[in-house]
Parts: structure tokens; C-alpha cells; sequence
């Protein structure tokens, strides 16, 4: 069965990705090329295609890059999957029926799919889609979804026109899910805070004058600029006021201003089994994984209209039977790790398992601690679409058996050494040490402020720690803030490295060395700079003495 999801008229040349493609980060905002440096289709464009992927990838702000590019005139003509996905079709979605900016997408079967990854340009139509001989018969998805009164109310506008709209969009997207029955949830977290074109502050700003207020508890992402600092960082007005202004705008609607994308650091933070609604793909598989709290990867946008409803579709790893493991990954562990293992093994296992939810073995022994974990998390959420996974004896529902179908994949040395000389492609100079994607912990304050200790940062390198505000006061009180200023390194709260512009980004840096996978994976395209990556300790050297590693760390083999 082939679905049309969201209906359009449209013609193109087609534009088939091998693998998902994470918008956001992974596909320039002005022009719609493809910026990931990791991705077969790197330097291909979007924009006027009919793009074909198995499902999207990454973070949960593509859906306001999408509806970025629709504005722009840069978007595709219409999306085609393989598999389920959301953060896309959202953007197309808010595009197409706010905006009047079409994006056909359809969910086709694997049949259909690989036929029509054959061709060179199709027709969609809101009944047929054709590409050469290939003529692929569409229907809209079955609507089995139930409403109860208050659900009717929201649609008949009886809590405002913003609640409305947030509606539209929550049952709109439950029927292209499949999803039978909307759910209560406990509180949001909203991404789509990120200026990351002007459609963001358009749609907020929208749903703000329309009257839009949260209805649960609704905490914020990391923005794009130091709310209280940007003028004074010379960030240009052009872009920190809308930035800004952004925030405000969910701000007015009752969102609490955390700015973190970490929001798992918060003192508050769900408990195992409480049903969520937390966009930003990292906090959502570290939710799901560690927490053991239940929330699908939602999109930008659908944040913001989960938090004005307290309503979420009832579907993905919300029911218990989405969430059990459907590839093994056996890791062979090396001898001697440090804390670099754990954000490379992220980005392995989701490159493993892109589209399903993995159970990893082999590190029953390791005590991987907070920070490794979340580490963990935010490389995997880079390369895999799946909002979670399991680590056996380690995660809260490692025990949840494998379906039957459940595959095997060998995660051993050769990979590690591999990805190591893919993360590290810069020169051995650096200008610039980025520490804090996803944002820094106290406790990695604390580890790199005993790192730097009697030590000061090279006079040609720039040394940043970003970090949300809980964390920065607590190693104000702490004294963990002075003594990591004492040794020249930066502390910038409420943005993050994957938001970070210049000026604060330092403009003379070429290459940047890094801790994160994450940001490993992002940075070249993001900053356009090259990237040496390596384990806290080695970062803390690196910014003394403006030198990467010549030499991978001892557990890592050379192939």
C-alpha cells in the first residue's frame, strides 16, 4: 500500500538519498544543498526535487528548516519515504496548510519505493503518482483516530485559535501515524527556539498573537544567541534581535526560559514510565534510554502544539510494544577505554542501526556514568532515526526481549579506528576547543576545571564551554566558574554549539577540536571548519598547547 500523506500537484526530477538526512544541520538553510560532509549525497541540493530517502535522521528542527526553505523558494516539491517519519512531514505539513507553500509526501512501499528510485523524474497527483512506465496508484491514510469531547472542543476552537491550530497539527499527523487515540502528557520541551531561519519566528510569533498559552509545565532548548549578552558579544542586530525575539515569543506563551538542550540536567526530570513530549533528538533517545520515560523524537512545531493542548498522539515508543529492540549490536570492547569511546560508540551504533531501535551488548562491565551516557545518546541520535535504545545491564528496559526478526551486528576495533580518522580529518592545529554539545554537566565543569588547574589556555587558542543557566549557577555558587575563568577558559550559557554563531564562534578558527560526536558530526558543515575530536583530557591539552593528537589514544588499534 502506497499513501498519500500530504496532497499536492507536483512534477520534478527526482533526487534518491542512500540514507536519511538530517534538515537541520545537514542541509544548508539558504539554498537547500546538502552540507553533511558524512552523507553520499553531500553538495546535492533539495531544492526543486522530488527527494527520495528511506526516512529522515537527526534532529527534530527540520521541520522549521523545511518550512525555512519553503519560504525561501529553496524546499523540495515533495518528500517520498520508505519508512514511518514525522519531522518532515511536519514541516510540510505547517508549510502547505498555514503557509499555502506545497510539499507533496507520500510513504510508499518497499516495492513501489525501489521501482520508483529507478527513475530520473516523476508526476504526483492527489491519486497517482507516474515516473516513466511506472504508474503507482495513491490513497490518503486510514483515519482510526478517536477524539474525546475535550479533543473536539480544542478543533472547534472553544480554547482559541492558537490551541486550534495545535489541534489541526496533533490529528493531522496522528492520522499519517497510524495512531488510534490521543494521550495526556506530563510536560513539554520545546526546540523549536533555535532562530534557525526566519520561519521559526514566524510561526511562533503567529501562534503567540493567536493567543497560544501552555497548558503543561514546557521548558526551552538552547537558543542561538546569550540572551542577556549578544550585543554585547557583537553579534550583529540583524540576526541576535529575531533570535532573541524567538525566545521571547515562547516565553510570552508560558514556556519557562531554561535554554538547554540538556534538559535531563534540570532538577526535574521525568521518571520512568511518565509519558513526555520532549523535542531535540539527543534529550529525546537519552529520555527513552536512560530515563526510561516515554516520548516519540517530536518535531519543531509539533512541540509547541503538544505544549498548547497537552495532547500527543499515542503512537511510536509511547506504546509498549514499539520500544523492545529490533537489531543485537555484540560490541567488542577495547582494552584501557577512555570517555572518547563512548561518544564514538553513539555514533557506530546508530550508523548499526539507522532505522530501528538497537539492544547493545558487551558492556555489562563498563559503569558508563551520566555524562557517558549522554554522550552516548547525542552521537547516536546524528546517524540513527530511532528515539531509542537499550544497553544490556545498563539501561532500565534492557530486558525487553528482541522481536523475532531481530538481526546481529558486530561493533569491533576495526570500527573504532575507522571513525577515529574520520573524526579527525583537521589539522593538527587547532584554534579553537568546543566543549559542550550536548550542554556541559556540573560535573564536566568540575572534571575540566581539575583538567586546567595550574594550566592556562594557549594565547592562539579559544576555549568555549556552553551550558544551560541551572548549570551555570551551580558552578557559580561553587566556585567551578572563577577557576575555569582563571585559566582562560569562556563560559556561555543559553546556546550551543550546534546554534553558535559568529562572532562567538571564533572567526579566525579553521579547526576545531571537540569531545562531542555530535558536534564531530555537524561541525563541518555547520562552521564550515575542519575538526580534530578526542576524549576531555586530550581537549584540555589541546588548549594549552594549540595541538591535536598526533596519534589515536592507545585502545584504539590501527586497522
Amino acid at each position: 500500500m502506497s499513501d498519500v500523506i500530504i496532497s499536492a500537484r507536483v512534477s520534478g526530477p527526482l533526487l534518491v538519498c542512500d540514507e536519511g538526512l538530517s534538515v537541520w544541520g545537514g542541509v544548508d538553510p539558504a539554498t537547500g544543498q546538502i552540507i553533511d560532509a558524512h552523507h553520499p549525497q553531500h553538495g546535492k541540493s533539495l531544492a526543486g526535487h522530488i527527494v527520495m530517502m528511506p526516512t529522515s535522521r537527526g534532529s527534530c528542527t527540520g521541520s522549521g528548516v523545511l518550512l525555512g526553505l519553503a519560504f525561501a523558494e529553496h524546499a523540495p516539491k515533495a518528500l517520498i519515504f520508505r519508512e514511518n517519519e514525522d519531522i518532515l512531514t511536519l514541516g510540510a505539513l505547517v508549510a502547505t496548510k498555514l503557509f499555502d507553500h506545497p510539499i507533496a509526501v507520500l510513504r510508499l512501499s518497499a516495492e513501489d519505493y525501489d521501482a520508483l528510485a529507478q527513475e530520473t523524474s516523476a508526476e504526483i497527483t492527489e491519486t497517482h503518482l507516474t515516473a516513466g512506465a511506472l504508474d503507482v496508484p495513491l490513497s490518503p491514510k486510514s483515519d482510526t483516530l478517536e477524539l474525546t469531547d475535550q479533543d473536539r472542543q480544542f478543533l472547534a476552537g472553544a480554547f482559541g485559535e492558537a490551541a486550534q491550530v495545535a489541534m489541526e497539527i496533533i490529528t493531522t499527523m496522528a492520522v499519517a501515524q497510524g495512531a488510534t487515540r490521543l494521550t495526556d502528557v506530563s510536560r513539554v520541551h520545546i526546540d523549536g527556539c533555535i532562530y534557525a531561519s526566519p520561519a521559526f519566528l514566524t510561526f511562533a510569533r503567529t501562534m503567540a498573537d493567536k493567543g497560544g498559552r501552555v497548558r503543561v509545565p514546557t521548558t526551552m532548548n538552547a537558543i542561538s544567541v546569550d540572551h542577556a549578552n549578544w550585543r554585547a558579544q557583537g553579534v550583529a542586530e540583524e540576526f541576535g534581535l529575531p533570535a532573541s525575539q524567538l525566545a521571547d515569543a515562547y516565553v510570552e506563551m508560558g514556556a519557562k526560559p531554561s535554554f538547554t538542550c540538556a534538559p535531563y540536567l534540570l532538577e526535574d526530570k521525568p521518571k520512568q514510565g511518565e509519558e513526555i513530549a520532549w523535542a531535540e533528538s539527543n534529550a529525546v533517545v537519552y529520555a527513552n534510554s536512560v530515563l526510561g520515560a516515554r516520548t516519540v523524537k517530536h518535531a519543531d512545531f509539533m512541540d509547541l502544539s503538544i505544549a498548547l493542548t497537552g495532547r500527543a498522539a499515542q503512537s511510536g515508543v509511547y506504546l509498549d510494544g514499539n520500544r523492545a529492540p529490533e537489531r543485537i549490536l555484540d560490541v567488542t570492547v577495547p582494552e584501557g577505554i577512555d570517555d572518547a569511546f563512548w561518544p564514538m560508540l553513539g555514533w557506530l551504533v546508530g550508523q548499526a542501526a539507522p532505522d530501528r531501535i538497537p539492544l547493545i551488548r558487551g558492556l555489562e562491565g563498563t559503569h558508563p556514568s551520566e555524562d557517558d551516557l549522554k554522550a552516548l545518546c547525542a552521537a547516536y541520535g546524528t546517524t540513527s532515526a530511532a528515539p531509542m535504545l537499550h544497553i544490556a545491564g545498563i539501561t532500565p528496559e534492557a530486558d525487553l526481549a528482541p522481536l523475532p526478526h531481530a538481526d546481529h551486528v558486530d561493533i569491533g576495533p576495526k570500527d573504532f579506528a575507522q571513525l577515529w580518522e574520520g573524526f579527525n580529518q583537521g589539522a593538527e592545529k587547532v584554534e579553537l576547543v568546543a566543549l559542550g554539545s550536548p550542554h556541559f554537566s556540573t560535573n564536566e565543569c568540575n572534571a575540566f576545571a581539575d583538567l586546567m588547574d595550574g594550566k592556562n589556555v594557549s594565547t592562539e587558542v579559544t576555549t568555549i564551554i556552553t551550558l544551560g543557566r541551572q548549570s551555570l549557577a551551580q558552578i557559580t555558587e561553587s566556585g567551578v566558574k572563577a577557576r575555569l575563568e582563571a585559566s582562560g577558559v569562556k563560559i556561555v550559557p543559553d546556546l550551543c554549539w550546534c546554534s553558535i554563531s559568529e562572532p562567538v564562534f571564533p572567526p579566525e578558527a579553521r579547526t576545531l577540536m571537540t569531545n562531542s560526536g555530535k558536534y564531530a558530526h555537524y561541525a563541518p558543515g555547520l562552521s564550515k571548519r575542519a575538526v580534530r575530536f578526542g576524549s576531555l583530557s586530550q581537549c584540555a591539552r589541546s588548549a594549552c598547547s594549540g595541538l591535536a593528537p598526533a596519534q589515536p589514544p592507545h585502545w584504539i588499534t590501527p586497522e
